[in-house]
């Protein structure tokens, strides 16, 4: 075991916040070798997937100062009211070298977000996840597990109504994963009869959680008395196998459906957290692994934090929505103040920390540029913009040459009353130090869009500045940069996609260190509104491989393979480092994914993960036989010795279909669709993908960067359907239908079960087809089913035709995450077209 004395450090730049780590060469997990610096490289690369299920919610945290192994790993989980999951007791209570922890100790970084819960016995100072800064640090102090809560809470701590509703199925002695995949089912068909889609996780320890999206409107009582009943109810329906009593008696041969985790005082291991315990020796710890239900089959495992980190997409991706609709409200309605005010205690120091929510004033816009004597000395740059100082924090102040530009790192936006602030913040508070006005006055607006503003800032006599001075704000990846500019003949700034000139000269020292030594590839992020047929023209579109992502380095005949976790996969995919290396390419870093397909040539996430992992020789040899992968490349990042990142989206193409790596046996480079978004989906589509990813023509590659300029786009299939039946609703639905059991013809016209839609659906519409369906009513069903939807099916004559949006086909033939549309009271049962699903009928 590694000393807690070594003194080896190092100062990194992360989100823009500095932080110093300490023995990042330690063992925390000596099973697998894994070090702090993996671990903190490992919680920021997913970032992005962990945050928006953390983000808001207090976190409490279990910490291995001196690695696992120095204490349990198991046990029950903590409470958010500061007790452990097995009753009350201190904040920090030890389990050997093992505790968890509450508070946020001194030692934290100022920057890190806090909140202050007052329980019904205590007050606690948590921390907030806000970014991938706070998850480094969490990384640095050996936080290994993230516990959360059901709620958010508002900026002044008072936690809100639960927005997800959780059942953990945990195996009793004699049972396991593979049972509690026959419970996560049954449940998932309960809660679609009350209009709750849900989402697994394994948990990394034992067994499963499932999650469902709540929109607010009722309280953690009211939330965890329905849990119960969800538990009862799933007893009920698999009495041998359920169990809802926590009785340890009752356990054998059983799945605990755990509903009390939806208690207010209780707190879930976070998706994507890891866990204080490793895989067998040489694999890495284990992750709490959101999955497709796609997945969930008798061999379903845990998945490690390699694994994990070699996934795209997340399948959480539905649980926590930006927004809701319908008659849902958001719990809260912050304004662009609260992250403001939740960073300060107005009774403990001298800045403003207004109530009301901020107001447009008709005035001249103003700027204020403060030297800020803090942790470092630095500069905060504040522009008014829509009643609030939208600010950053420049480490060198204001450029004084327009042929240096300065790093500037955007902070929360500030009150108005903070442009005439001046005072000591005190010791402890947020930002604590003297800060004093550097200059000030009104500014001349010439532009301001996303990641570029353009201002004249007018100073004030004496000021700083020297008068008036035209000034750019640039985005630069995940950080920005403050460009001064010649007012008599301007040029025009760094355009988003062109490298970032002197960034490097003018970061502070001690802000480029790689975690691991390895370049990171660049991601696709969510569409958000965007819509690339009304600029088709800007766009290149590529298929969308369901695979593992893999960046090859090449030079001459070596190779290098470098997973999205930074780890070294060559010897688990051999044929295709051996294909690149009878390429002889010249000193190039090529980036792609490789792909294991399935019968019909589709790429199959299912066969890929049979290669995941696998290091000892007589492993992959076998693996490689029964299961061939091919390695798609799809962008170049380096040939010939030069970077070429920097260059445009469209001249990266061309280079790389110059290479020819056709050629190779095992590698492709297909096409990409330009300005045919219609013909892309539908070669999608017709080759069982998933869907396409649009890439800006003129975008450089950012390493690392999940960037707007690549946006996943998803294949969702409207499907007509025959309605052979219903089963009856639960809850809300007592009495009428709780979902529609539907099927489609096969290419012989023969109907085949479909699969269940119970979402898409108001109380008008569910009415109408109650009306329509009780006088079709038959004691058989027309078409085979699962005996398990079989149980309570009322069946119907297959008559009515319907509509419904999916986002493609299970293995097994069934719609995936169907919406009903709607009656399709124009055509009849014989009207409905064959469907080809691309995938095997269920037998």
């Amino acid at each position: 075991m590694p000393s807690r004395g070594s003194s080896s450090s190092q100062t990194v730049t992360i989100d823009g916040r500095r932080l110093r780590l300490t023995n990042p060469d330690k063992v925390l997990y000596p099973a697998s070798g894994t070090t702090k610096a993996e671990v903190i490289s490992y919680y920021v690369a997913v970032a992005d997937r962990l945050l928006p299920h953390a983000s808001g919610r207090p976190v409490t945290r279990k910490r291995w100062p001196d690695g696992v192994g120095q204490g349990t790993g198991g046990g029950s989980g903590p409470r958010a009211d500061g007790g452990t999951g097995g009753g009350s007791g201190p904040r920090a209570e030890k389990e050997s070298e093992v505790f968890f922890e509450k508070n946020l100790p001194d030692s934290a970084p100022d920057w890190v977000r806090r909140v202050v819960v007052r329980h019904k016995s205590h007050v606690n100072v948590y921390p907030l996840v806000d970014g991938p800064a706070a998850l480094a640090w969490l990384g640095q102090v050996a936080a290994l597990e993230l516990h959360v809560p059901q709620w958010r809470v508002e900026a002044d701590g008072t936690p809100r109504h639960p927005d997800r509703l959780v059942l953990d199925l945990d195996p009793g002695p004699g049972t396991g994963l593979a049972e509690c995949v026959e419970v996560a089912h049954a449940a998932r068909e309960l809660l679609a009869d009350v209009g709750l889609e849900a989402f697994p996780v394994t948990s990394g320890s034992k067994g499963l959680h499932l999650y469902a999206h709540l929109g607010g409107e009722h309280d953690a009582d009211y939330v965890n008395a329905f849990a119960r009943q969800v538990a009862a109810a799933l007893q009920d329906e698999l009495p041998d196998l359920v169990v809802s009593s926590m009785k340890k008696s009752l356990r054998e041969g059983r799945v605990l459906v755990d509903w009390s985790q939806n208690n207010q005082a209780k707190t879930t291991i976070a998706p994507y957290s890891l866990r204080g315990r490793a895989a067998a020796e040489g694999e890495g710890p284990f992750v709490a692994a959101p999955r497709s239900w796609d997945e969930l089959g008798p061999d379903l495992r845990h998945l490690t934090m390699e694994e994990v980190l070699e996934r795209d997409d997340d399948p959480l991706e539905g649980l926590d929505p930006q927004s809701t609709s319908g008659d849902e409200a958001p719990a809260a309605a912050p304004d662009r103040l609260t992250v403001y005010r939740s960073m300060r205690d107005a009774s403990r120091t001298p800045e403003p920390v207004p109530a009301e929510a901020p107001t447009e004033r008709g005035d001249d816009p103003v700027f204020v540029v403060q030297e800020h004597h803090a942790t470092r000395l630095h500069y905060d740059v504040r522009l008014e913009r829509e009643g609030v100082l939208v600010s950053w924090a420049v480490p060198k102040g204001p450029p004084t040459d327009p042929g240096r530009n300065h790093l500037a790192v955007p902070t929360e936006d500030h009150p108005m009353e903070y442009a005439a602030f001046e005072g000591t913040i005190p010791k402890g508070e947020y930002g604590a130090g003297q800060v004093s006005i550097w200059d000030h006055g009104t500014y001349t607006l010439e532009k301001w869009k996303e990641g570029e503003v353009i201002a004249v800032l007018h100073g004030s006599e004496g000021g700083g500045l020297g008068g008036s001075v035209r000034f750019a704000l640039i985005r630069t990846g995940e950080n920005w940069l403050m460009h001064r500019m010649d007012p008599a003949a301007v040029p025009d700034p760094p355009a988003e996609d062109a490298p970032a000139t002197d960034a490097e000269a003018d970061e502070p020292e001690g802000t480029a260190v790689d975690l691991l030594p390895t370049v990171a590839p660049m991601l696709a992020s969510r569409p958000d509104g965007l819509d690339p047929h009304r600029d088709a023209d800007a766009w290149a579109f590529e298929m969308k491989w369901d695979g593992v992502r893999v960046v090859a380095t090449c030079d001459g005949a070596s190779v290098r393979l470098v997973g999205r976790s930074g780890k070294d996969v060559t010897a688990t995919y051999p044929e295709v480092a051996e294909s690149l290396a009878g390429l002889h390419l010249d000193d190039a870093v090529v980036d792609g994914e490789v792909v294991a397909l399935d019968d019909d040539g589709a790429p199959s996430f299912g066969r890929i993960q049979q290669r995941i992992g696998l290091v000892r020789p007589r492993d992959v040899a076998s693996a490689r036989k029964a299961v061939p992968v091919r390695y798609v490349a799809f962008d170049l990042l380096r040939l010939g010795g030069s970077d070429v990142t920097g260059l445009p989206y469209v001249q990266r193409r061309e280079l790389l279909e110059g290479l020819d790596l056709d050629d190779a046996d095992m590698v492709d480079v297909p096409a990409a669709f330009e300005g045919d978004l219609d013909a892309a989906l539908a070669s999608s589509r017709q080759l069982g993908l998933e869907g396409v990813v649009a890439k800006r023509r003129s975008s450089r590659y950012r390493p690392g960067s999940r960037s707007a300029h690549w946006v996943k786009l998803k294949l969702e299939d409207h499907v007509e359907v025959v309605v052979v039946g219903w089963r009856p609703g639960r809850g809300g639905r007592t009495g009428g239908i709780g979902s529609l059991l539907v099927a489609v013809p096969d290419e012989t016209g023969a109907l085949r079960y479909a699969g269940r839609v119970g979402t898409g659906f108001d109380a008008r519409t569910l009415g109408d087809l109650a009306r329509r369906l009780e006088p079709l009513r038959r004691e058989q069903p027309t078409v085979e089913t699962p005996r398990d939807v079989a149980r309570e099916a009322v069946w119907t004559e297959p008559d009515l035709v319907g509509e419904v949006t999916a986002a493609g086909w299970t293995d097994s033939g069934h719609l995936r995450h169907p919406v009903w549309r709607g009656l399709r009271t124009d055509k009849t049962a014989d009207d409905v077209e064959p469907v080809a699903t691309h995938r095997p009928a269920p037998s």
